[in-house]
């Protein structure tokens, strides 16, 4: 009995491996009902394949899912903890058709949060709300067809083909053309509007938005259709897919998700024209588009190539965000990564591009500096005619950075072997060679002249402090202020009343977080940085002018009363923080302004607006019995990240007798899930 039980292991295991070379999986048809309440999805479901052997089983991957009824004559359909095993008898090159219907309650990758329903299958997710394929080599035509609340807006994968009204529920239907890999199947429900644009190659773009946000949809989407031009002229492929579609969603895991056809990216990029200054959504948007070829139409065949999907992503954004702001940001921005490198380099951390495992700056710009140095070694021409030749030719197929540097090895009669060691497969950066690349740039020449006077007595430099803010660029007249630190006010004052009348808003923004001991003699320019374009600077100037002249808290609160700043509240949170602790200001509104605080860490808001108010609420200790709710709530959360610090606070406060007791009195209120949770922390 046991030797039968270890053979059909076995055979499992040979199973798993042997599955692409068995079966073709060619289309899903999907039908999908999520089920907001209890945060489960109901489907029916057609698979279309075709066998490439004789065999008697086929999986797909689906992580327990309750199959409830199956439309089949000749085919079993079964469900196991993590797979759908179909059985039966399937000849070489014949195409087969199984429907059924499952249930399944997803543990992740398809998420509702208070007012949305969105899916992120990273990788090889996917197969916890819909069987499908953990492998990116097998690429299927996925059809949705959507059935959600008759107030709401979905947003999928292909086009909408039909809209139609059921009784208690509207059914949206999409279309996809062309295949992709399952980690790429997405949808999203909401409360959305949309703008619709169109591409110069006539491609549909849908830009959506929540109603409230109406106003921040151009600076949000900025620069949007000449990304996209500019991608489609620099690549030299036509978009491969049938239209685009963008949409924020709330409490995203990431920045982004290149799904076909629909990126899906986090509303902390919902911005307006002011926060468009320190926070825009360009260079995620290029990113994203970046892997409609790059990750879609190509897909890696196995993490030993990601950086085929992520460096030529990064790559492409920052080419199209030097269309978008000129070439002193490209250098720039290549500069900076630069410096991360080679300190991981340089503290034995350095890592291979080639390597499954590396760091996500390893695959994303390491990546991105290895195309920029091949594209200067080969020329741009030979480098495009390389691109266009490695995308047509394996198109809707799975590559390896092998199939790449054949392309290039072919257009440009190079061998690439030093390209191949150096970039690819070097764990170390190669920092000299960078440098000699960095230097054709005379913007860079120029700021590495004012960045080596770092160390030098302000008297011998001060000249050429005065003339690097004098016509001020970003980053030079930046580097010139961040050189004033430590130096006695006497010395600097005319160099950061320079910096004040440069008006450029990146150099008054450091000064706004590098002064933070304002002299009298500057106060009244500090003053006006409460009104430049950028909420970085407004809030950085709203604290220092508050913890530094007393006797005006009141003034600065009134100026600043009405601002709210970023989509996580944070000039609104700060402004509370301030009126609360400032004695002498508005003594019979301060229960409200806790309140309004206290309001913030609810559910009802998204985790960036909750994570704030915690931890405020932790600084001032003003617990109450809502604020301890939403913390135990907090430490649930799906993204980690927030999770993680609310289990920190959690932990912090157990220390404190009064809250570990206010916990223990609210035990029964609780849910399941949350009670494990609070006596998890209690015994750690």
């Amino acid at each position: 009995m046991r030797f039968f039980f270890v053979f059909i292991l076995f055979i499992g295991f040979i199973s798993n491996a042997q599955q692409i070379d068995v079966v073709d999986f060619l289309k899903v048809e999907a039908e999908i009902t999520p089920l907001s309440l209890i945060k489960e999805v109901k489907a029916n479901v057609t698979y279309t394949f075709q066998a490439k052997k004789n065999t008697d089983s086929i999986f797909l991957d689906a992580i327990r899912m309750r199959i409830t009824e199956v439309d089949s004559k000749y085919i079993s359909v079964t469900s196991e903890e993590n797979k759908i095993w179909f059985t039966g008898s399937f000849e070489t090159d014949l195409i087969y058709t199984v429907s059924f219907s499952y249930e399944a309650a997803p543990k992740q990758t398809l998420y509702f949060t208070e007012d949305q329903i969105w899916t992120q299958g990273q990788g090889k997710y996917t197969s916890h709300w819909l069987p499908s394929i953990d492998d990116m080599n097998d690429k299927i035509e996925f059809d949705l067809t959507i059935n959600s609340e008759k107030n709401k807006t979905v947003i999928a994968n292909g086009n909408l083909v039909s809209k139609k009204e059921l009784d208690t529920l509207t059914s949206w239907q999409f279309n996809m053309k062309k295949e992709m890999s399952s980690y790429l199947v997405a949808f999203v429900v909401g409360e959305f509007d949309k703008m619709s644009i169109q591409s110069s190659s006539g491609i549909p773009i849908e830009l959506y938005f929540r109603p409230s946000d109406a106003l921040k949809e151009e600076p949000t989407y900025r620069f949007t259709k000449e990304i996209f031009d500019f991608l489609e002229d620099e690549i030299g492929v036509a978009y491969p897919w049938q239209n685009y579609k963008q949409v924020p969603v709330r409490d995203f895991l990431y920045a982004g998700m290149e799904n076909t056809t629909a990126t899906i990216f986090s509303e902390a990029f919902v911005v307006d024209s002011i926060g468009f200054k320190d926070r825009n959504y360009v260079n995620v948007n290029a990113h994203e588009l970046a892997h409609q070829w790059f990750g879609n139409l190509i897909t890696e065949t196995s993490g030993d190539h990601h950086w085929l999907q992520e460096g030529f992503a990064t790559f492409y954004a920052l080419l199209a965000e030097k269309e978008m702001f000129g070439e002193e940001y490209y250098y720039w921005k290549l500069l900076q990564t630069a410096e991360q490198l080679q300190s991981l380099s340089d503290n034995g951390k350095g890592e291979s591009l080639l390597n499954p495992k590396a760091s996500s700056l390893t695959f994303y710009e390491k990546g991105a500096w290895a195309l920029h140095m091949l594209r200067e070694q080969v020329g741009v021409t030979v480098f495009n005619e390389g691109i266009k030749n490695y995308l047509n030719k394996y198109q809707f197929k799975n590559v390896t950075t092998e199939d790449f540097l054949t392309e290039m090895r072919l257009v440009s009669n190079q061998d690439l072997e030093s390209f191949e060691e150096d970039w690819l497969q070097q764990s170390a950066f190669k920092a000299e060679l960078a440098y000699k690349s960095l230097i054709k740039s005379p913007f860079i020449l120029d700021y590495l002249e004012i960045s080596a006077l770092q160390g030098i007595a302000l008297s011998e430099k001060k000249e050429q402090l005065k003339s690097a803010l004098t016509f001020p660029n970003d980053y030079i007249g930046q580097e010139a202020i961040n050189q004033l630190a430590g130096e006695p006010i006497t010395e600097t004052l005319a160099l950061y009343i320079k910096g004040f009348e440069s008006n450029n808003v990146m150099v008054r923004q450091v000064i706004s977080g590098s002064l933070t001991t304002i002299p009298k003699e500057l106060k009244t320019y500090y003053e006006t940085l409460l009104k430049d374009e950028s909420y970085v600077t407004q809030e950085t100037a709203f604290y220092y002018l508050w913890f530094n002249f007393p006797d005006d808290r009141e003034v600065y609160l009134e100026t600043m009363k009405n601002t709210q700043g970023f989509q996580n509240k944070n000039i609104r949170q700060l402004w509370l923080v301030l009126a609360i602790v400032t004695e002498d200001y508005k003594k019979e509104e301060k229960k409200n302004y806790i309140e309004e605080l206290q309001n913030y860490t609810s559910p009802t808001y998204s985790f960036e607006i909750r994570e704030l108010a915690l931890n405020y609420i932790q600084d001032l200790s003003i617990w109450n019995t809502s604020s301890v709710r939403s913390l135990v709530n907090a430490c649930l959360h799906h993204n980690w990240r927030f999770s993680k610090n609310a289990k920190k606070i959690f932990s912090e406060n157990l220390k404190n007798e009064s809250f570990k007791k206010q916990v223990l009195s609210l035990f029964d209120v609780f849910n399941e899930k949350e009670k494990n949770v609070i006596n998890k922390l209690l015994t750690s």
